[in-house]
């Protein structure tokens, strides 16, 4: 399957879920593909046929994404190396919550999320710790009894209690064991950060130095701006108490800056942003909802209220 049906594919799931999906960001370079939103769940995601063609520096910015427009990131994928992704498990890179379409059918459409997550070593499961606590109570076996049943030591039975993860072997043997479910499941929605390995939070890359005019404009009236590097906009720039948020782009008004311009104003749909792109010289006011600023206009703006009225008048005007 080609990578553009396979991304057309998740598209379809997704609306079949309840999700309102933006367009495809058919434009390089691209952190992500598409971003969906279903009520307060909003996910930014990567469509790949091999998972590992997914780098660090994209894995970074999409989670550098994922902090400022309030998403989770994630990719979809059929294999890595010359294996399927498993369905039911959750796979990580960069950070970044992995599934495979079978994986993300469950979760989106029958709304239920993996309750297995691969890591160093194999395939893990969350233990109910108090729930595990509360049966061998129940039954009135020590930690050594069920320590001895599990051929594991005392404390490993005691730190599978206090909430340390089990192999999928050891998890299917407690559940036989007390006749009944005893995982947890992965919360993806939320980043799986229950599950997933220790990263450093990604440092903001450097500005373009031909956007240093406009991030010092946007600074200036009120706007903490996040440059990015393979996102079809330029920045991420939220004013200081973080309610207004604006996709920013800047460049020549060309054919491939309207192509972003659309991009960005089908992606602020789904994010709930606001998005603008400044230009040299504009012929219109917007672009489907993307209000065009000239660059002597961004000069003569006061403050983040200012631009927030006169993006928004120009997005009405669409």
């Amino acid at each position: 399957m080609s990578r553009s049906a396979l991304v057309g594919n998740v598209t379809s799931m997704l609306e079949d879920a309840g999700f309102t999906v933006s367009d495809r960001c058919a434009i390089r370079p691209k952190s992500f593909d598409i971003a969906a939103r279903r009520k307060k769940d909003v996910v930014l995601l990567k469509v790949l046929a091999n998972v590992d063609a997914f780098g660090g520096q994209t894995g970074a910015e999409m989670r550098r994404l994922g902090e400022y427009l309030e998403a989770t990131p994630m990719v979809i994928g059929l294999r890595t190396r010359n294996e399927d992704l498993k369905p039911g498990v959750v796979y990580f890179r960069h950070g970044v919550p992995v599934l495979s379409p079978d994986s993300a059918m469950d979760l989106f459409v029958e709304e239920v999320p993996p309750l297995i997550y691969a890591a160093p070593g194999g395939l893990y499961v969350n233990i109910d710790g108090e729930l595990l606590s509360d049966v061998r109570s129940d039954r009135e076996w020590s930690l050594g009894r069920l320590a001895s049943e599990l051929s594991v030591s005392r404390r490993t039975v005691s730190k599978y209690e206090d909430g340390m993860s089990a192999s999928v072997d050891v998890a299917a043997e407690l559940e036989e064991i007390f006749d009944r479910p005893l995982a947890s499941p992965v919360s993806v929605l939320d980043g799986a950060e229950e599950v997933r390995d220790g990263v450093d939070d990604p440092d903001e890359p450097d500005a373009d130095p031909d956007d240093a005019h406009l991030i010092t404009v946007l600074t200036r009236v009120g706007f903490d701006v996040h440059p990015t590097v393979r996102a079809p906009f330029k920045a991420v720039s939220e004013d200081e108490e973080g309610d207004r948020k604006v996709l920013t782009g800047h460049s020549e008004f060309n054919r491939t800056a309207e192509k972003r311009a659309r991009i960005m104003s089908s992606v602020g749909h789904v994010t709930r942003t606001r998005s603008v792109y400044v230009v040299e010289r504009a012929r219109q006011e917007s672009v489907e909802g993307t209000a065009l600023i000239e660059r002597e206009e961004m000069e003569d703006i006061d403050d983040a209220e200012e631009l927030g009225d006169l993006i928004r008048e120009r997005a009405a005007r669409a």
